[in-house]
């Protein structure tokens, strides 16, 4: 069946391409495309071109997507999988973008078990087996006003890659060639040395919301290594080389280009 798959993908690529005047206005505001090759970009634009037609993109609250918003994100989802394919985001359909953060209300259990209803406004949330959430004001913000190490982009779609095994923990699939007691020393290390220089008031490059949990460490982590890969791998060498293994690209390389 591969040959039909072929075949299918060639016919969405020659029917449904992105514009070249959509896909240059996108492509140059996104600083995490800096140094990729032609080669790269030209994949990259496939890959984008591929993700539009799999994915459903609607807007909540009556914002209208255009064009170069669901390519601005789709492109940032896609270079996550640059290396690795679109099959890594199957099952699940759906990317629901507000113009702004949204609300979620949830309970939460206290130190004394008791329950309580809590709200808080999001900038973006993931789903297992379900949609990717975004505000579109802070995937703008994020182009308009770069900062090292912030994309809710890559942050939300590093969750999805994560909850490849079932559940989002910090532990994607490995691929063949890694080795799992090299990731999780490297990881655990760089998680625990996190959270006790928060706890001794130290300043840290990484941001505070990473020592959450295993699982936003991850997604913080791959924004930084898109977004800012020498701060990464200058505060955490054998995260940032783990990355490397895993999304089998070098940003930082790249940059030095």
């Amino acid at each position: 069946m591969r040959w039909l798959d072929r075949l299918r993908t060639l016919y969405v690529l020659r029917r449904c391409p992105i514009s070249h005047q959509v896909w240059e206005q996108v492509s140059d505001k996104c600083t995490a495309f800096n140094g990729l090759s032609a080669v790269e970009r030209a994949h990259l634009r496939e890959l984008t071109t591929l993700f539009l037609h799999r994915k459903t993109l609607v807007g909540a609250h009556e914002l209208a997507v255009s064009e170069p918003m669901a390519v601005t994100i789709a492109a940032q989802a896609c270079l996550l999988v640059l290396k690795l394919g679109l099959d890594d985001f199957d099952g699940w359909n759906d990317v629901i973008i507000y113009p702004g953060a949204f609300k979620v209300a949830r309970n939460s259990v206290d130190e004394v078990g008791l329950v309580s209803l809590q709200s808080r406004s999001l900038s973006g949330e993931s789903w297992l087996r379900g949609p990717v959430i975004l505000s579109w004001d802070d995937v703008a913000r994020d182009l308009a006003s770069p900062h090292a190490g912030h994309s809710v982009v890559v942050h939300e779609f590093a969750h999805k890659l994560d909850m490849c095994n079932g559940r989002a923990n910090g532990m994607p699939p490995l691929h063949s060639d890694m080795v799992r007691a090299d990731w999780t020393q490297a990881f655990a290390d760089a998680f625990e040395h996190l959270q006790q220089s928060i706890a001794h008031h130290h300043r840290s490059a990484i941001n505070d919301y990473a020592a959450t949990d295993p699982a936003e460490f991850f997604a913080v982590v791959s924004e930084l290594f898109f977004t800012a890969p020498q701060i990464l791998r200058a505060e955490y060498p054998p995260v940032y080389d783990q990355l490397v293994l895993f999304y089998r690209q070098d940003p930082y390389a790249r940059t030095r280009r």
